[in-house]
């Protein structure tokens, strides 16, 4: 047996530097699978993308899928790429067995929780109330450059982080406080602002579209009081009063305490994001 991966499309690019390319995997030139590619523009060549890839059922469980994915690895590389993500399904224990025998980690997970029909009571001293258009200035000036520091640490020149970072805010609040399905609040506690949660509705996953939290965070003088816990009840409400009827969002899996606080809140994950050095 030879398993090879053959182009079953030409290679795609953008004027941005991403590409990407569908192959089939083949045994002795007859099509056992499918792999696809492509490569997110960034520094050091960029970061390889391995979208999908699939073995059909009658040839599972003969190595294919190693072989394959070593072989995706491969052109990526030598499209100069330094780094190879990949995610997976929590169901899919085959998968995520091959990604950790790869050498595949997990940085993120993508998490969602089915809201309950009423709206979770906020301790007593807290409140919350919406950002005003001043409130909101400031607030995303100070957002944009946190995400931008953000992009930095991972490896993006800093022009370009800020560039990146202006352009995400601008794409997803493009009318500011005045965005369609957009809230931002703060929480209040004794008069003063203790954090602040951004909730809008995201299209999560291919048609899986939710109420989100793009934005959570508790200023530092106030940490470790289980405000973080009353923010992402407030989101919510925020999600509920909207109509949605889950609520999903997107944490590093390095932030333990942010991964046990979603979890004891009931939130479930929905993708294991993956990366690799190549």
């Amino acid at each position: 047996m030879t398993t090879t991966l053959r182009p079953s499309g030409p290679i795609r690019t953008g004027a941005d530097g991403a590409r990407d390319r569908a192959y089939d995997v083949c045994d002795n030139g007859r099509p056992v699978g499918a792999v696809e590619i492509a490569v997110e523009p960034g520094p050091a060549g960029g970061a390889g993308l391995l979208r999908s890839l699939r073995i059909d059922e009658p040839v599972r469980r003969r190595g294919r899928g190693t072989i394959a994915a070593l072989a995706a690895e491969e052109v990526l590389r030598g499209w100069g790429c330094t780094q190879v993500r990949t995610s997976v399904d929590p169901a899919g224990t085959a998968a995520q067995g091959l990604a950790a025998a790869l050498g595949y980690t997990e940085r993120s997970r993508n998490m969602i929780k089915t809201l309950p029909s009423d709206p979770p009571t906020l301790p007593d001293g807290l409140t919350a109330r919406p950002m005003t258009p001043d409130e909101f200035a400031r607030w995303e000036d100070g957002a944009v450059a946190a995400y931008a520091e953000s992009l930095t640490t991972r490896g993006m020149p800093a022009e370009a982080a800020l560039r990146a970072a202006r352009t995400s805010h601008a794409g997803h609040l493009p009318d500011g406080l005045d965005t369609e399905g957009a809230h931002l609040h703060f929480l209040i506690h004794e008069g003063g602002t203790v954090g602040h949660v951004w909730v809008a509705r995201f299209e999560m996953h291919p048609g899986l579209a939710v109420g989100y939290v793009f934005d959570v965070e508790v200023r530092e003088e106030f940490r470790g009081r289980g405000h973080g816990r009353t923010l992402m009840l407030q989101a919510e409400r925020i999600a509920l009063g909207a109509g949605h009827e889950r609520l999903g969002l997107h944490v590093v899996t390095a932030n333990t305490p942010a991964v046990r606080l979603y979890e004891s809140l009931g939130y479930e994950p929905t993708r294991y994001n993956l990366a690799k050095q190549l």
